[in-house]
């Protein structure tokens, strides 16, 4: 099947652009004007009107089945107050009558506009059911609140403990509802596990919203508890049966190293990946938590806390031997570290396990917020990617200052800095702890402002980027950490065929309508997968 695709603005790299390309069954076999494309026979021809083309963009990381189920379970994202939380819970339940238990994600307490301004607890959830389970996350992921049902369906008590996590106990020494970190894992056990057919229509629901969007390949951490396999197999037997062609590449969350080990000896000797659509990708950890819970690891306390300097999901010791194990095996390690704390110990874990190679498994930073210069410079000397989320920025350029101090947030958040130092940079947006929209993410890389286009002339204006550097972020930089930037994440002869076409020219727009860009068309294996009436 031949394909020619004409008339239109292609992005190829910095400052160069073509008019047409030549498509054969999932290749680009040429790009050039359209006189030239136009010699070649073809058995389509679709006309693009002028209509600018990005190569397919590629989220550096996500959670695309937790978009699924964050579409089927309670919203929480607009809530204004505790008492807004407690009411939509309520009708929450009342329009899903037969619920046996309460999930829901979102709240943010620094977005509390009445009432105090706090995190939920078992109090509080109590107000929507004492009857039924009642689990609710923040918006980050890394604080979850659980009503007294909840607690008691579990068994919690004062003398639980998890380790590389927090229950926190309330004045009268009893559990508060409120976990933390590595404890959130046991919270969300009161929640009754969904069949399998129900998880795969939230994936292959939240893989369609993906690809109208612009995306055509994810990089996405789906497999978070012990009881790994039915998760692998439910995504393996997505791909087999080609239910979706969006390319899917795992992260695979072992905090625990037997959890690692036995991935191993199972599903690391056993799955079936063909590395195009299903890529077996590799070894999420999570060494701390978040900036707005407090639960990032810093160096030095927070500013506006000084009782805490976060949360280590991981002991220094307990990283350094999966980072080891990961790398005897030959598998590439990326680690969540948003304060400087955790940073410095992933900076540290990394050099010593490259045993003085330059990262050959390209072992990288997810998130990497909070960061020192000196940090930065470590990270571009050891050639470790980095996989940025700027939409974080909507949010966290409200409080980074107050939590970490004025100084230390100036070398924060350095996207165009660790640019220039040379380290490879990619975008992903952490879904659903943000929406996977990539243009709201271009938007916040480009401007340095919230959604709210403030602050005036941005957060930081010196690591504001070029649209052209985020494009490349978005596809060649993540196509990097994938070990294929030799086969997507370009428009050239011989990469595959993903490509979106956009509804207005992101090289050309007032950098403020970036956010408001979409997917006219979406392409992947020379396929159109979406197109938008």
């Amino acid at each position: 099947m031949k394909t020619i695709l004409k008339n239109g603005k292609f992005y190829v790299e910095k400052n160069i652009f073509k008019e047409a390309v030549l498509i054969e069954d999932d290749i680009i076999k040429q790009v050039g004007s359209n006189e030239e494309i136009l010699k070649n026979s073809a058995d389509k021809i679709v006309d693009l009107d002028d209509k600018t083309v990005l190569p397919g963009l590629n989220d550096s990381h996500m959670h695309i089945s937790l978009v699924g189920d964050a579409m089927t379970s309670c919203n929480l994202t607009s809530a204004k107050s505790i008492d807004d939380i407690i009411e939509t819970g309520k009708n929450f339940i009342s329009t899903n009558p037969g619920l046996k238990a309460v999930k829901g994600r979102g709240w943010n307490q620094d977005n509390f506009a009445e009432g105090e301004k706090r995190n939920l607890n078992r109090l509080d959830l109590d107000k929507i059911s004492a009857d039924i389970p009642v689990v609710f996350e923040r918006v980050c992921g890394h604080i979850v609140s659980g009503n007294t049902k909840a607690l008691e369906v579990l068994g919690v008590d004062e003398n639980t403990r998890v380790d590389g996590g927090v229950i926190e106990l309330g004045p009268d020494g009893n559990p508060n509802g409120v976990f933390n970190e590595n404890a959130i894992r046991l919270i969300r056990e009161a929640i009754p596990q969904k069949e399998n057919q129900d998880i795969e229509n939230e994936f292959l629901k939240a893989a369609l919203y993906a690809v109208s969007m612009g995306l055509t390949s994810i990089q996405s951490c789906d497999i978070m508890e012990s009881d790994f396999q039915n998760m692998f197999d439910l995504i393996n037997s997505i791909y087999k049966n080609g239910k979706t062609k969006l390319r899917y590449s795992h992260q695979f969350n072992f905090q625990k190293i037997e959890d690692f080990e036995k991935y191993l000896d199972t599903e690391f000797k056993a799955g079936v990946y063909d590395e195009k659509y299903l890529s077996r990708g590799a070894l999420k950890l999570f060494k701390d938590g978040s900036l707005g819970g407090r639960t990032a690891l810093m160096l030095s306390p927070y500013h506006d806390s000084p009782a805490t300097k976060g949360v280590a999901a991981l002991s220094d010791e307990q990283l350094q031997s999966l980072c080891d194990l990961a790398a005897k095996n030959n598998i590439k390690v990326v680690t969540h570290a948003i304060g400087d704390g955790a940073v410095e110990s992933v900076i540290n874990a990394y050099e010593k396990t490259m045993k003085g190679l330059n990262n050959p498994l390209r072992h990288g930073i997810v998130h990497c917020q909070i960061t020192s210069m000196e940090q930065l410079e470590r990270i571009s000397n050891l050639s470790i990617p980095v996989m940025y989320q700027p939409i974080f920025l909507d949010y966290d350029l409200k409080i980074v200052e107050s939590r970490v101090g004025k100084e230390l947030a100036s070398t924060s958040y350095a996207f165009n800095t660790l640019k220039n130092l040379g380290a490879v940079i990619s975008f992903g947006t952490d879904s659903p702890v943000e929406d996977l929209n990539p243009f709201n993410n271009i938007y916040c890389a480009v401007t340095r402002q919230g959604m709210d286009l403030k602050p005036e002339g941005g957060f930081n204006p010196v690591e504001k980027m070029t649209v052209e550097n985020c494009v490349d972020a978005y596809t060649i930089g993540s196509a990097f950490n994938e070990f294929k930037e030799d086969t997507k994440g370009r428009i050239k002869e011989g990469f595959l065929a993903d490509l979106v076409v956009l509804d207005r020219d992101i090289f050309t727009v007032e950098h403020n309508e970036i956010k408001d860009i979409r997917a006219e068309k979406t392409m992947i294996g020379g396929e159109f997968v979406f197109e938008r009436n």
